[in-house]
């Protein structure tokens, strides 16, 4: 009898202890969100005096897209313009200020949980502040999927046209005019003439390009749970836009194959059961599996 009352009583210290532990990281998981939220707040109020120019998730996907002399991404990238809003709607998650509902007793899928705004604060990014501002407005909310789809203008429901966000890659490559890393020019293409954003600050792109490569080569950790959140969201993003393998152009073939065989190992994740780990951003892995269907 005596026993089977300590075998009971260590059964409910362990179960006690599994609990604690669990809330430890996900609580130790919310304060590094806000943290992230926070780093990106102060970059906003102190731009002037930063030392690295700061990208968003959307500039960086746009920059890995972009021919470096022609100066636009490729006429057959049907992905991209998708991809583009999926960043948004992750960076937006990243600064905290978007997230997804609770999955209550019965555990639902990503797909059909809805996006809660948790915070309405200007982000100081034109494009974010509009999404965050019809995702704040909108009741019902809406899930990933619609907010992705809505922000892209591929809905058949005239009434929420209004969503849509226009001249995105434009209004993108213009952000990177002013933060020095393109310029603008006129291409003639016989039937019209367009506006192109050339590289003018190749020393960004590389950065950005060696830190996805290292990401996979010299840093692997082979944990996506380990890796920084956002250079995870950035591959997997950039994956989806169809611009990563942009990244591991360059490389020797070795270096190449070894590369791309981690990052197949990436994207072989299985969203639900990544989102249910207790260091994951659960709105990022639905745009992965909003972005994968």
């Amino acid at each position: 009898m005596t026993s089977l009352s300590q075998r009971s009583s260590g059964l409910v210290q362990r179960r006690t202890e599994a609990t604690r532990s669990a809330a430890v990281d996900r609580e130790k998981c919310s304060d590094e969100e806000e943290d992230e939220a926070r780093r990106w707040d102060d970059d906003d109020d102190d731009k002037g005096d930063s030392k690295e120019t700061r990208l968003t998730l959307m500039e960086e996907v746009l920059l890995l897209g972009l021919k470096d002399r022609e100066g636009y991404t490729s006429f057959w990238n049907d992905c991209i313009s998708s991809g583009l809003r999926g960043c948004m709607m992750v960076e937006l998650a990243l600064r905290g200020r978007i997230l997804l509902e609770a999955c209550g007793v019965r555990r639902k899928s990503l797909l059909s949980r809805k996006v809660i705004c948790k915070s309405d604060a200007p982000t100081g990014d034109v494009l974010l502040d509009e999404a965050l501002k019809h995702i704040n407005s909108t009741q019902p909310p809406e899930t990933v999927q619609s907010w992705i789809e809505l922000l892209s203008g591929e809905t058949w429901n005239p009434l929420k046209l209004h969503f849509q966000l226009r001249n995105v890659r434009e209004r993108l490559a213009k952000n990177l005019v002013e933060k020095g890393v393109l310029t603008t020019e006129k291409q003639n293409f016989l039937l019209f003439d367009m506006t192109t954003h050339p590289l003018t600050n190749s020393t960004i792109k590389q950065r950005l390009v060696k830190k996805v490569q290292d990401s996979v080569l010299e840093k692997w950790v082979n944990d996506p749970h380990r890796m920084d959140k956002r250079i995870l969201a950035l591959i997997l993003l950039a994956h989806s836009s169809d611009v990563l393998e942009n990244a591991f152009a360059p490389l020797h073939d070795d270096l190449y194959d070894l590369g791309m065989k981690r990052v197949h190992t990436l994207l072989e994740l299985e969203p639900e059961k990544e989102s249910a780990k207790s260091s994951a951003n659960e709105l990022m892995w639905a745009v992965v599996a909003a972005l994968g269907k």
